[in-house]
């Protein structure tokens, strides 16, 4: 399952039926769980932790050095859970002893080509990023969330679950729960019910997403009376949690 021109490093630790291609590299403390593919040229630097069935395409670099002039070589790390697909030449770079020391990235994310995820980045699970996205270091992206092509995200910026940039999106500033933004700089379109109907929401979580939403953007409130009357709705299914623990824990503000 080793071709025989890739390079593995002693400290290297393969599980069995793990599928590594022609001219790959794996260098320093990487390890690697069952069932995961490496297709050719794909560099993957440690210390690195990687699970289960992911897929690498062709010239990715996973795990290098942040590029973050603070870094002076410390053992920081990236852990990537399992059931991941990283396309052409996407970069995932390792954290920093700044920030949590650790880059994340969860399960079931499609990743696609181009793309960078920076330093002390979290990702969660069921993400789409399509081509040429760039995440900028300590940013945050939650479940679900889908970034369009080539949208950039300033660090230390929160992505909220099932969130839709559009392509081209340029986001300064957090993006909450549900909502879909786009342009230069980022602006609020509506809520995403299209993900939200292919994702199981009922009727009545959707119309009450909708209500949060005029709340936060069409009633000109502040964002603190906005939570507060988000928090007076009668949401007994708790769809709204989320989204107000969101807009509380906000360190950047949101897209508005």
């Amino acid at each position: 399952m080793i071709h025989s021109t890739a390079i593995i490093g002693p400290d290297a630790n393969i599980a069995d039926n793990v599928k590594i291609g022609p001219y790959c590299v794996i260098e320093g403390d990487v390890t690697i769980g069952e069932g995961t593919v490496l297709e050719s040229h794909v560099v993957i630097q440690g210390p690195t932790v990687i699970g289960k069935n992911n897929h690498f395409f062709p010239f990715g670099n996973i795990g290098a050095a942040p590029q973050d002039k603070k870094y002076a070589g410390e053992a920081t790390t990236l852990v990537i859970g399992d059931g991941n697909t990283f396309r052409e030449n996407v970069t995932i770079n390792r954290g920093t002893i700044q920030d949590r020391g650790e880059t994340l990235i969860g399960d079931d994310n499609w990743v696609m080509a181009g793309v960078h995820i920076a330093h002390d980045c979290v990702v969660g699970n069921h993400c789409i990023f399509a081509n040429a996205t760039a995440l900028a270091g300590h940013v945050t992206v939650n479940d679900w969330a889908i970034l369009g092509g080539y949208t950039l995200i300033h660090q230390f910026c929160q992505i909220g679950a099932h969130s839709f940039c559009g392509m081209g999106s340029v986001v300064n500033q957090d993006v909450p729960n549900f909502v879909i933004v786009s342009g230069n700089l980022a602006k609020p379109r509506g809520i995403n019910q299209e993900g939200l109907k292919r994702r199981g929401f009922s009727s009545e979580q959707t119309n009450l997403i909708k209500k949060a939403y005029r709340s936060l953007y069409r009633t000109g409130n502040k964002l603190s009376i906005a939570i507060e009357e988000l928090k007076s709705y009668n949401d007994d299914s708790g769809t709204l949690d989320s989204l107000i623990h969101f807009l509380q824990t906000s360190n950047r503000g949101i897209v508005r």
